[in-house]
């Protein structure tokens, strides 16, 4: 069971749902730490959820997810300050209309949803002093529409949709949380999980809509898998609503999920030593 006030490492938590899940978590008695790639922005997300729980937060870490070096320095930067996460939620996603490469070479949507949440995590878990108990990956009920090629998983050759791109990073979540759970063998639990469909800046820029959904709606599965003790040994699945949930059958082929895995590895390597060198 974690610490009554575990230390949250929340990623896109200057706005949206990622705000929401902070602002929830601290006034559940978590100590979180927020995340964004805005200074300005992110100082004024600390000082609400400040305000919401009435005591001090640890200041912010800064970092852009579309780029891996930046990811693990992101990691990097809180092995400095001796900061060592109990839970992580990835959070922090976008759903980009035209095809831009990040600075990577990867599909934007991918590098921000996919690619940046694995180098973190990665980097957080092969640290020295790393206390990471809980993983929990934000994906959407979109997954069950994507499709990943093993052979194009930047998404560099097919022809780019929108919907497509993210559906595909969505599913790339679901699948690497089958996977890293395998690997971690309950030592540290991970879970994926549908928030719902909340009005935010994303749904609206987009899918061009709004949501049914509420913020607190879009916050509270995540919260739940990151304080509830009833969930502190599942690992492994895909929720909703709270619930356990449908997913799309390539989850629930191990063998493809772990070729998956094994390929985005050696992907963020070859990057990330390219970047070493360059």
């Amino acid at each position: 069971m974690l610490d009554t006030n575990p230390l949250i490492l929340v990623t896109g938590s200057s706005d949206g749902i990622g705000l929401e899940t902070a602002r929830t978590l601290a006034h559940n008695g978590a100590t979180v730490l927020l995340h964004g790639r805005n200074l300005e922005k992110t100082a004024l997300a600390r000082k609400e959820v400040e305000a919401a729980c009435s005591r001090s937060l640890p200041e912010p870490v800064l970092g852009d997810l579309s780029s891996l070096k930046s990811a693990v320095g992101i990691a990097a930067e809180l092995q400095e300050r001796g900061v060592f996460p109990d839970v992580l939620v990835n959070n922090a996603g976008v759903f980009c209309k035209e095809r831009v490469l990040s600075v990577d070479g990867i599909e934007q949507t991918m590098a921000i949803n996919h690619f940046g949440p694995f180098a973190l995590t990665r980097a957080l878990l092969t640290q020295t002093g790393h206390r990471l108990r809980r993983i929990i990956n934000v994906s959407s009920i979109a997954h069950t529409r994507g499709q990943l090629d093993l052979a194009d998983l930047r998404l560099g050759n097919r022809r780019f949709d929108g919907y497509g791109a993210y559906a595909a990073s969505k599913l790339a979540n679901v699948l690497y949380t089958v996977a890293l759970a395998e690997k971690l063998q309950g030592k540290t639990t991970v879970n994926a999980l549908h928030p719902g469909v909340v009005s935010t800046k994303l749904l609206r820029e987009g899918f061009g809509s709004g949501g049914s959904d509420s913020l607190a709606d879009g916050a509270a599965t995540s919260v739940m898998l990151a304080l509830d003790p009833q969930w502190e040994h599942t690992t492994g699945q895909y929720f909703a609503s709270r619930r356990p949930a449908a997913v799309n059958p390539l989850a629930k082929d191990l063998a493809f999920c772990r070729a998956f895995f094994e390929e985005t590895d050696r992907i963020v390597d070859s990057v990330l030593a390219s970047s070493r060198t360059s």
